[in-house]
């Protein structure tokens, strides 16, 4: 499997996990999975037969209420540089962003390959969101004033494609708002020195996330789709998320020393400029 940014082949393995191998080009520094799912298996992975997304679609649940925090994070981010306008929300889950950027005054839609989910935006929020990817997007080339990817570009098979698909959409002067993992943040690329000795390393997540960006080759990717970088701000991931919960780590000694070994590294990457989630926003030229 060649480099989706840049097409260079072959590439160093930095890590293995479950049956797939992690590489980063040797042209242009992107990571990505060189043995990913199929288009079949992914389409499963994200289905409502595979229990995707099944804990959000419970307003009770804690996973709910987290998300609708994150929700809150992205419209803060958007707003930056925007505070009106058509939104196009792409992998929009079960819409909690959508809804909160059409209450914030944006003409906001979204889409989501996940039929429950869009389901559950629809009757939930009575969002309007439709089933697909940003393929499948309804809207005409040029009428979008916001585009946004939130933790989707490491996603998808072709994030090249996928960006340059948003170029497409996107008005002349127009924003595109992405967040990702970052591979470079002191967290992860600490934690990756002792990764093949300990056989562990949370970060890359296969076989969902098929790559592994950093700010500079998200960036390279976002200007070859014809964007031009604007922003770039780092957080950290929820350490829940990443580490796990205290009632897990408290049963197991080993990831709970290696959650009281790395955690803080997650934790101050933001502060020095490495964090191991950012958000890029970027505008297509006039």
């Amino acid at each position: 499997m060649t480099c989706n940014s840049c097409g260079t082949f072959p590439n160093e393995t930095v890590f293995r996990a479950k049956g797939y191998e992690l590489v980063r080009c040797s042209g242009c520094g992107l990571a990505y999975i060189a043995n990913p799912p199929s288009i079949a298996e992914l389409r499963q992975l994200y289905s409502a037969a595979a229990s995707y997304h099944a804990e959000l679609c419970n307003p009770s649940s804690a996973a709910f209420a987290q998300q609708d925090q994150i929700a809150r994070r992205h419209l803060q981010v958007t707003q930056r540089s925007a505070s009106r306008g058509r939104l196009l929300d792409v992998g929009c889950s079960i819409g909690q962003f959508v809804a909160r950027a059409h209450d914030a005054g944006f003409a906001a839609s979204g889409l989501e390959m996940n039929e429950a989910s869009v389901e559950f935006a629809r009757a939930h929020y009575r969002a309007d969101v439709v089933c697909g990817t940003i393929h499948d997007a309804p809207q005409v080339a040029g009428s979008i004033d916001v585009l946004t990817m939130f933790d989707v570009i490491e996603h998808v098979p072709d994030p090249l494609g996928d960006l340059r698909k948003a170029s497409d959409l996107v008005a002349p002067g127009g924003l595109l708002v992405v967040s990702t993992p970052n591979i470079d943040g002191l967290f992860p690329r600490i934690s990756l020195r002792f990764a093949k000795t300990l056989d562990y390393w949370p970060h890359p997540e296969p076989p969902y996330h098929l790559y592994q960006f950093s700010v500079i080759t998200l960036a390279a990717m976002l200007q070859k789709a014809g964007f031009e970088l604007i922003e770039t701000r780092h957080y950290a991931i929820d350490l829940a998320y990443t580490f796990g919960q205290p009632t897990s780590l408290l049963r197991s000694p080993k990831r709970l020393f290696y959650a009281a070994l790395f955690a803080p590294l997650a934790v101050c990457g933001p502060l020095l400029g490495q964090g191991d989630w950012i958000y890029m926003t970027a505008r297509k030229p006039l």
